[in-house]
């Protein structure tokens, strides 16, 4: 069976659930399905500029922290993670990874040998400004289907959105899953 387009398949779910359950009320998955398939198809779309070179969404995103976010003598890691769309044992892991591919470094602190920064390499330096314009305009398309005051209620409402789960992720008495 060939997938269906979203708003096919959001219509079929919404006639599916109208025959087995009639009184639910099947709008708030539907939204959530919606949001699934968005995040998946930006993933898709963003991917195109920096997958040819090996990166996947974690790792493009810390190079883009230190790029733009770090100073010369780099990030601590807890820093990195502060500042970068991914977080915990995703940080450790992506840095790892991006080592090994050149991309960045570790630096010892020369005061407190314990200490550690993460800065980009030549190479990793060279490799974000060579893929940036194309990642500026991808983004740029994505959002081409809305006009300017679409864009910012969109970013609103996603933010109030992401606000709230975020909020309740922190509920006190949560077991917290595992990563």
């Amino acid at each position: 069976m060939t997938p269906f387009l979203t708003p096919a398949f959001l219509t079929r779910i919404r006639r599916d659930w109208e025959q087995v359950q009639p009184d639910i009320d099947p709008g708030p998955m539907l939204t959530v399905v919606l949001i699934d398939r968005l995040h998946t198809a930006l993933g898709r779309q963003t991917e195109r500029t920096y997958g040819a070179a090996g990166i996947n969404a974690a790792g493009w995103d810390l190079l883009l922290t230190l790029y733009r976010s770090a100073p010369p003598q780099g990030l601590t890691p807890t820093q990195l993670s502060g500042l970068a769309a991914i977080t915990g044992p995703s940080v450790s892991n992506r840095i790892d990874r991006l080592i090994q591919k050149g991309l960045i470094e570790r630096q010892v602190a020369e005061r407190d040998r314990r200490s550690v920064s993460i800065r980009l390499t030549t190479e990793g330096r060279a490799l974000v400004e060579r893929l940036l314009p194309e990642h500026l305009q991808r983004t740029s398309q994505i959002v081409a289907a809305l006009d300017p005051e679409e864009t910012r209620l969109f970013g609103q409402l996603a933010a109030r959105l992401l606000a709230h789960l975020e909020a309740e992720e922190r509920a006190p008495g949560d077991v917290q899953p595992a990563d």
